[in-house]
């Protein structure tokens, strides 16, 4: 089963990579981000328990409608994705709850604090835009050329499943469909990955200095986010992308930029799958 919604085009086809202001407790390391000491196990755990949601969620559906095993219809598409971002989303409001348990802070306050959600309309907006575009028509096709001397018919192949996943909606489900992909993924997987995961390896990693800890923990979450989407041909684009988005997550501290990055990668592809259908 597909996770995380991200569509990955190749050459002519496309790839789906399916608010306030940061936190007053952790000690700042220099502008941009601020790791967090806690939420790593909150993170894991919300993980396991978001695959387990969505193939329960998914199975629940098909056995209700009767369809056959492993089908991806759309319906079992949209229960999955619902599984998988309660697990995720559940994980970072656990995680700040524990961090402060006698704080009253209101849920979006909280995501704001810890995990830098927060949208600057200047320069997030152009940046991020900019950003998805060339992470979608440069850094992806970049990302694919090793692959080309090993992999047959390679751009198709790369855009199967991303036609795959629309191919089953139409009219209202499309519509919605797109609205899960091109804004619902890239705001769960933000919050989640660049927001939680991010903060918390960055705490854990801090003893290895100013500049090897944050490598360390962009790298780990972007090979973290690349595996999640189980797609091996584009698992190489996957994790360039999710490298530079936690870039911008570390250099910004705030998830802003990289949603609108991911909202573009994501909608880019996603009309370039339904107008090719």
């Amino acid at each position: 089963m597909a996770q995380g919604r991200e569509l990955t085009p190749g050459r002519g086809a496309a790839t789906l990579a399916c608010v306030g202001d940061p936190d007053r407790g952790a000690t700042r390391r220099g502008p941009g981000l601020v790791p967090n000491a806690f939420g790593l196990g909150e993170a894991l755990a919300g993980l396991a328990a978001g695959f387990l949601l969505a193939e329960l969620l998914a199975g629940a559906y098909a056995s209700a409608r009767h369809e056959r095993s492993g089908t991806m219809s759309f319906g079992v598409e949209v229960a999955s994705l619902a599984g998988l971002w309660i697990g995720l989303v559940a994980a970072a409001a656990v995680a700040s709850r524990r961090s402060r348990p006698r704080d009253a802070t209101g849920l979006a306050r909280s995501f704001a604090r810890d995990y830098g959600l927060a949208l600057r309309p200047w320069p997030d907006v152009p940046m991020g835009i900019a950003v998805g575009a060339v992470a979608q028509y440069a850094l992806v096709p970049l990302f694919e050329l090793p692959l080309l001397p090993f992999v047959p018919h390679l751009f198709q192949r790369v855009g199967q499943p991303a036609v795959s996943e629309t191919s089953t909606a139409a009219g209202a489900g499309l519509v919605l469909l797109g609205v899960l992909i091109c804004l619902g993924s890239p705001v769960v997987e933000e919050l989640y990955f660049r927001g939680l995961l991010l903060r918390a390896l960055g705490g854990r990693a801090a003893g290895l200095g100013p500049r090897l800890g944050p490598a360390v923990s962009v790298a780990v979450v972007a090979v973290v986010f690349g595996l999640v989407h189980f797609e091996a041909i584009q698992l190489l684009a996957l994790v360039g992308f999710g490298a530079v988005l936690g870039v911008l997550a570390w250099r910004t501290g705030r998830l802003g930029p990289g949603i609108v990055a991911h909202v573009t990668f994501n909608a880019l592809a996603f009309v370039s799958v339904v107008r090719s259908r």
